[in-house]
């Protein structure tokens, strides 16, 4: 099993690598580029101590982008998770999660937010079984709450909140 440890500004680059690979089989080369636009150096340069990589002797294999608000003291924000395809389903993704709400309730925060697409069930069900709540909206589509225009126009969300350390 990989070893988990916090991230590195120095990872920017082989995350953004990551994520072309591991979106890249099964999007168009647009849509396997808009993974990577959401993963700016500025959060790594901002938010390391709070993300997580998951590496073994030949690479990351899992990664976790994630930080604490600094508007709502009470708040943590998962921004990004990506795990290598042919590791899916061994529990990597649920570990980060899990390592990130420890540390986030040890730091006194006791909610975790998290977003994806509509389309993205295979999230909407992660987030789901990870025990995380759907954030009531004005509109919904298949049964799900969806928050139109959400991060920006045609950028449709679900949103999840997590209590923790309660």
């Amino acid at each position: 099993m990989p070893m988990m440890r916090r991230a590195r500004v120095s990872d920017h680059r082989t995350l953004v690598d990551c994520a072309h690979r591991w979106w890249g089989e099964s999007r168009t080369p647009a849509e396997a580029r808009e993974p990577s636009l959401l993963l700016p150096r500025l959060f790594l340069q901002c938010f390391a101590s709070t993300s997580l990589v998951a590496e073994d002797s030949t690479g990351v294999k899992a990664f976790l982008v994630g930080f604490h608000s600094a508007d709502n003291e009470e708040d943590a924000y998962i921004h990004f998770v990506g795990v290598d395809p042919a590791l899916r389903g061994r529990g990597l993704a649920r570990g980060l999660y899990t390592a990130f709400f420890e540390r986030a309730g040890e730091a006194g925060r006791r909610e975790v937010r998290a977003v994806t697409s509509p389309g993205n069930t295979g999230s909407i069900a992660f987030h789901r079984a990870l025990g995380f709540d759907l954030v009531g909206s004005d509109d919904e589509v298949e049964g799900l709450p969806v928050h139109r225009d959400y991060d920006g126009p045609g950028q449709d969300r679900v949103c999840f909140r997590k209590r923790i350390g309660v």
